[in-house]
């Protein structure tokens, strides 16, 4: 976790120089105007955006990396350790309940877009009839009202520190912008969660009321990805 902190730290810190030196590319752009000027800024800005994209991959890969060795190293240690086994079974579950592993399970997928098509006579509001972050945060909590164990928007995985909110044309998860159709799945019993599709549920006025895409179906094979960002606390103590 700390080392994911210092990672945080340094990609914090190329994205403040990659966005200063956009402000100087932005700044020349308007001095100069000319065509080939403006190709040439144009061209910069890309090859700054994919070496700046490529370090960032490089790191999340070492990162990904040492996680793997640590976890060998654990599982070496604890082999013939019964006290120490069952203290990293213990962190394997909180791990899981944090939301820091893959998980897969039954559960249920759903596909959720905005509208295509309305009845002639709907006269309601057109901003209606596209998916916000509020419907994303009211299917979410439907689906943990129904019992979901682990929930992911777009292969964002949803924890408790999770900010889902409006960005524009997008919707911001876990600070990454994501855009419709929404693709959100969730682990659970597919009897249970079938809830959050039920007549007058969330999903089921979004669908019939605003005319928004929705296709719900219950899987038994529903993959999860980890929550690869980092937990912080910055008013939190605990308890001696």
């Amino acid at each position: 976790m700390l080392k994911k902190e210092k990672i945080s730290l340094v990609l914090g810190g190329m994205c403040l120089v990659l966005s200063c030196g956009i402000a100087i590319q932005v700044r020349s752009i308007s001095n100069v105007g000319t065509p080939s000027s403006l190709n040439t800024t144009e061209n910069n800005l890309r090859d700054a955006v994919l070496r700046t994209k490529e370090n960032y991959d490089n790191l999340y890969e070492d990162v990904e990396n040492a996680e793997k060795l640590l976890e060998r190293e654990r599982n070496s240690a604890t082999e013939n350790n019964e006290e120490l086994s069952n203290l990293q079974k213990e962190i394997n579950t909180l791990n899981t309940q944090l939301g820091l592993t893959d998980v897969t399970g039954k559960g249920v997928i759903i596909q959720l877009d905005d509208a295509k098509s309305v009845t002639a006579n709907w006269l309601g509001d057109p901003n209606d009839m596209i998916v916000h972050d509020n419907d994303i945060i009211s299917v979410v909590n439907e689906l943990k009202n129904a019992g979901a164990e682990a929930i992911s928007v777009n292969d964002q995985r949803i924890v408790a520190n999770t900010v889902i909110e409006c960005d524009g044309s997008v919707i911001k998860i876990n600070g990454e912008k994501v855009g419709a159709p929404f693709t959100i799945k969730a682990i659970g019993m597919p009897e249970t969660l079938k809830n959050a599709y039920r007549y007058g549920s969330y999903l089921y006025i979004l669908e019939n009321d605003y005319f928004l895409e929705v296709d719900f179906k219950t899987s038994e094979n529903v993959t999860i990805p980890k929550y690869t960002g980092t937990y912080k606390f910055n008013y939190t103590e605990i308890d001696q």
